[in-house]
């Protein structure tokens, strides 16, 4: 009981040095600061200390000037590989493990191991190789499952999950292969460090609602086989000073922990807006804080935001150095509406063969992706009401009912 320590600490006669580990939720009880603040003078007549651990330990304002803080560097890729090697050689002793990880396995299970204190890292990896008799690269899974616990239990950023990939967003050829060319970095993050490369920032996703940009974040997720970890502004904002600020500092701590990982964020300008000041100041605050973080973040945490009507986005998020590229994201042309119509009516069963494309690709021009594909649900649903086969009529039909935004 946190309480009846503090409370022995302070009746104790004797020098001591007192260590006191999971007292976070403690410094925010006014009373239990208070009863701290009473014994540091206590013990400043005296020798004596109390240390405090933890992991985002926030000190009251009363006690930051008669504390001193130490922030411990997280392991380093070696502590991880000698802890890969001694797990595996302890585990072997009581059962047989088959070790099918080689140079290039091994780096990325270190890199998705980051983050992780040298404890938990052994707990996952005792879990998963005890689970199946084996260590291999799809032990990944165990290591993204438990960050996922991480995330939920800070409770400021959301675990998404993704089943989309980058084959269902139909054109932005520029993004993919751009994209691409940066997938290697993940595979070999030890040779690309040595040839000089960074983990890429992010990315910006800038125009039309509807056409695919939060598609393209959780493509970006699948494809390179990390964690997204989506990022609501109104999970920040809290009416007491000071809180919104230290939210949004424990997100990005906790998004960094969580390295190598994407963090989505959707509509940018809504959280981040230009010129706002009905809020006492919060709003740009918090903004100070993410551009500051956006040009020098620690992880390895892969940026994507989307943004609607980038003219209300401040222009520091513009600049070169906040995110890798902006990229436009336009209505669909024709040959990306064929493409976007058949994805959509594979993925509900049809097959794309039997229906009419030539005649559905004028019928949707202006038409958004997110609007196509609500045609095709909109028919699907007069389909199944009237108990017949979904047809390019029907589809035809909800496309001339339907007003497009643009």
């Amino acid at each position: 009981d946190p309480a009846q320590a503090l409370a022995h600490v302070a009746s104790a006669q004797f020098n001591a040095l007192y260590y006191l580990s999971g007292f976070e939720t403690m410094l925010a009880d006014p009373v239990q600061a208070d009863r701290l603040k009473e014994i540091a003078g206590i013990l400043s007549t005296r020798a004596g200390a109390v240390a405090l651990s933890g992991t985002g330990i926030a000190m009251p304002e009363s006690l930051r000037r008669l504390s001193a803080t130490v922030s411990l560097p997280p392991p380093e890729p070696l502590e991880y590989h000698r802890l890969i090697d001694r797990v595996t050689r302890d585990l072997r002793q009581r059962m047989k493990v088959d070790v099918q990880v080689g140079e290039a396995e091994a780096a990325r299970l270190v890199a998705n191991l980051r983050g992780l204190t040298l404890l938990e890292a052994e707990k996952v990896l005792t879990r998963a190789i005890v689970e199946d008799g084996r260590l291999s690269e799809a032990d990944l899974q165990h290591i993204i499952d438990y960050k996922k616990q991480i995330v939920e239990r800070e409770g400021v950023l959301e675990y998404y999950p993704v089943e989309e990939t980058l084959a269902e967003v139909a054109d932005l050829a520029g993004l993919k292969a751009w994209l691409a060319k940066r997938k290697h970095i993940l595979t070999a993050p030890d040779k690309a460090a040595a040839f000089g490369l960074e983990f890429p920032k992010g990315v910006l996703l800038v125009g039309v609602p509807g056409c695919g940009k939060s598609l393209c974040a959780k493509a970006v997720a699948m494809e390179w086989g990390l964690p997204l970890l989506k990022l609501d502004p109104g999970r920040l904002y809290n009416k007491y000073i000071g809180e919104s600020e230290r939210n949004f500092r424990r997100a990005m701590d906790t998004a960094e922990r969580l390295s190598p990982c994407v963090l989505f964020i959707d509509e940018l300008e809504k959280a981040f807006a230009a010129g706002g000041s009905e809020d006492g100041g919060v709003s740009q605050r918090v903004l100070g804080t993410f551009l500051a973080w956006l040009q020098d973040r620690r992880g390895d945490v892969f940026t994507v935001a989307t943004a609607n009507d980038v003219t209300r986005l401040p222009p520091e998020f513009l600049r070169k150095g906040r995110f890798d590229e902006v990229f436009f994201v336009d209505l669909p042309n024709e040959e990306a509406r064929r493409a976007i119509l058949a994805i959509h009516l594979r993925k509900r069963g049809q097959a794309a063969e039997g229906f009419d494309l030539a005649a559905l690709v004028p019928a949707t021009a202006g038409f958004s992706g997110a609007e196509i594909e609500q045609a095709i649900v909109s028919a699907l649903y007069t389909a199944f009401n009237d108990g017949r086969k979904l047809t390019t009529g029907l589809v035809l039909a909800e496309v001339a009912a339907t007003r497009p935004l643009s």
